[in-house]
């Protein structure tokens, strides 16, 4: 009931913004996730090693924060809703295009410009959502907010699962470009930051990305921190769906059963961390999360049976996507007013640039150390990336609260 009272206290207005921003990441991510899926199809079509087509994973992540700086600089100098809409368009054209791929070689090149439109989403959506929304309840909106990508993952889950085996990989990407008509919504729905209009005057007398540069060490703590957890996000689930399909040969109906319920637990422990956070704040939300996740290992990566396997996902996304529900409101919190379009959407972006390497690099070392079998490799994974968010966390500040009523 507490969380039906939070949105039952937004304006028509606000409410309006929130289910534009959610939507806009959870098919940005929806998009994404198409990917993960599709892997050993594109595989087999492109006559590759599934690490060859990994490396499409790694690329789009690389590319993101070239998107994330240049989207932001946009959306601080010309309006967040004006650059969001732009930045949907983009990031489904280049789905579309990934579709008509002819070669594995065009692929990757359709995923790079992909991975610039998809950069650009998260911050400047995150920016526009807490800059019209209140502070009261910030850390729920922030928890549903981040679970957009859940969501995401989520609707990707359901449409491998139920048109996959009509569609092929590449008619699944022609349905990721469907998130283009979202553009119809933020246009005749939705109003421009009042922050943002706030502070227009002094923006314009600024050097936005100046202002980037004077804030380094609060920077650089916040690329690593994004580091850590897009480690811990890609981690566990970019090849989890090939995982199943290797090590246990589930048909896809399963896998997408599978993940399906992850992204539930996904979705729920967004929302239960992220609203504890507003009470227990923010590092400590995020740390219990975090160490929660590493004795669920054993389950999540080694149970045998695909009832077990679903629990052990719904489980294990619970605690990782309940850390990555406290990240909107508390990166969005330690960023600086003026720079807030590019500020935290840069630094999780250059964060995950620096995890882009995580597909790939589990794909090669089960293959080339473990016969192709992709448990270890996974459990590894969430062991170390676990420990290292929880480290980097606690050693971190937080400014739950923040006054985000500007940006000047």
């Amino acid at each position: 009931m507490e969380f039906i009272g939070h949105f039952r206290r937004l304006t028509r207005v606000q409410r309006n913004t929130f289910i534009a921003c959610f939507l806009g990441w959870s098919l940005d991510a929806f998009d994404f996730f198409i990917l993960t899926f599709c892997v050993s199809a594109i595989a087999t079509q492109f006559q590759a090693k599934v690490s060859a087509v990994a490396e499409a994973i790694f690329i789009t992540l690389a590319f993101r924060p070239v998107g994330a700086f240049l989207f932001g600089m946009m959306a601080d100098r010309y309006g967040r809703r004006v650059t969001l809409m732009v930045d949907i368009i983009a990031y489904s054209v280049f789905e579309l295009a990934s579709a008509f791929a002819p070669s594995l070689k065009i692929f990757l090149i359709t995923r790079a410009l992909f991975g610039i439109a998809m950069g650009g989403e998260w911050g400047v959506g995150a920016a526009l959502a807490f800059e019209t929304l209140p502070a009261e309840g910030r850390g729920f909106f922030s928890g549903l907010l981040q679970e957009g990508y859940a969501a995401g993952y989520l609707m990707a889950a359901l449409v491998y699962g139920t048109v996959f085996r009509f569609v092929g990989w590449r008619g699944m990407f022609i349905i990721g470009a469907l998130p283009a008509f979202l553009v119809i919504y933020i246009r005749t729905k939705v109003d421009e930051s009042p922050a943002w209009l706030q502070g227009r005057i002094s923006r314009e007398e600024s050097r936005p990305g100046k202002d980037v540069l004077s804030y380094v060490g609060t920077f650089a703590f916040l690329v690593v921190l994004m580091f850590a957890f897009n480690s811990f996000s890609h981690g566990s689930q970019d090849l989890y769906p090939t995982f199943l399909q290797k090590d246990h040969h589930f048909a896809p109906q399963t896998v997408g059963f599978i993940a399906i319920i992850a992204n539930i637990g996904a979705l729920l422990g967004g929302i239960v961390f992220g609203t504890w956070s507003e009470k227990i704040g923010r590092r400590k939300a995020i740390v219990i999360a975090a160490l929660l996740a590493i004795p669920l290992i054993p389950l999540w990566a080694y149970s045998r049976t695909g009832p077990m396997l679903a629990v052990g996902g719904f489980l294990m996304q619970f605690m990782v996507q309940g850390a990555w529900g406290v990240v909107p409101a508390h990166l969005n919190e330690l960023s600086p007013p003026a720079v807030r379009g590019t500020f935290p959407g840069f630094a999780y972006q250059l964060g995950n640039f620096l995890s882009s390497w995580n597909g790939v690099k589990q794909a090669k070392v089960a293959e080339q150390h473990f016969g192709g079998v992709f448990a270890p490799v996974m459990a590894w994974t969430v062991l170390i990336v676990a420990t290292l968010v929880a480290i980097v966390t606690w050693l971190g500040r937080e400014r739950r609260g923040a006054d985000m009523s500007n940006t000047s």
